[in-house]
């Protein structure tokens, strides 16, 4: 019974937060009579404003983000025609972190340099995983099974560690960069800031829930892989 109600409350406290937010976004999805322009107009307004000298506004397939490489703020179809609350939020909260790329933000630098090796250590760790259990029973040696296992760990703590730097850099986008210059602006009624910030919020949560995943991930394997 105990067993269940954990399992129960960890599946909550991952999934949970995925679920409200897209619950949050669809609710304040709809068009908005009145509002002055779409998500894309209010970044390519603030790309302006704030000189970010460089940075694009293009429509994407692959989800809302910024691509500091090609120095892109990407909506969705939604939110870059939309004339929502959420094209609103998610329009901002991506020129957030045009702006932190273009003050030098230290965590966004730190992400950028750290998430393409921990993808690729990841993928050795995932291999390494695999591997592991044939090598111990092939060689029937602890040495390579050890190695193989240290591999695969280290695969899941550099995930990790790309979330927990990650989770800074979104909470100042959001909180940090998006509230503040929607607030400033004022480009929304005094009581729609309230709902902008339901939005941010649940989308942190989302960040959160997926730190949290990875870690409750490199718990398990590392329980599994050193019980052999």
């Amino acid at each position: 019974m105990l067993i269940v109600l954990a399992v129960s409350i960890l599946a909550l406290m991952i999934f949970g937060p995925s679920i409200w937010v897209q619950k949050v976004m669809r609710a304040n999805a709809k068009e908005i009579p009145g509002m002055p322009g779409t998500g894309a107009e209010l970044a390519r307004h603030l790309v302006e404003r704030y000189k970010i000298d460089g940075v694009t506004v293009e429509v994407t397939e692959a989800g809302d983000h910024y691509d500091p490489g090609a120095k892109a703020v990407r909506l969705s179809e939604a939110n870059y025609s939309g004339k929502s609350l959420t094209a609103v939020a998610v329009a901002t909260h991506e020129v957030g972190h045009a702006i932190q790329h273009h003050r030098g933000d230290s965590n966004l630098a730190a992400r950028n340099r750290m998430a393409p090796l921990a993808n690729q250590i990841s993928r050795v760790g995932v291999a390494a995983i695999s591997l592991a259990p044939v090598l111990g029973l092939i060689t029937r040696h602890p040495a390579p099974f050890s190695l193989m296992v240290v591999l695969g760990l280290s695969g899941l703590v550099a995930k990790v560690i790309v979330h927990l730097i990650t989770l800074p850099t979104e909470w100042d986008a959001s909180f940090g960069k998006a509230l503040p210059i929607i607030r400033e602006g004022r480009y929304v009624a005094p009581d729609e800031e309230r709902v902008i910030a339901k939005i941010l919020r649940a989308a942190a949560l989302t960040y959160v829930a997926a730190a949290l995943a990875e870690v409750l991930n490199l718990a398990r394997w590392a329980a599994i892989l050193l019980r052999r």
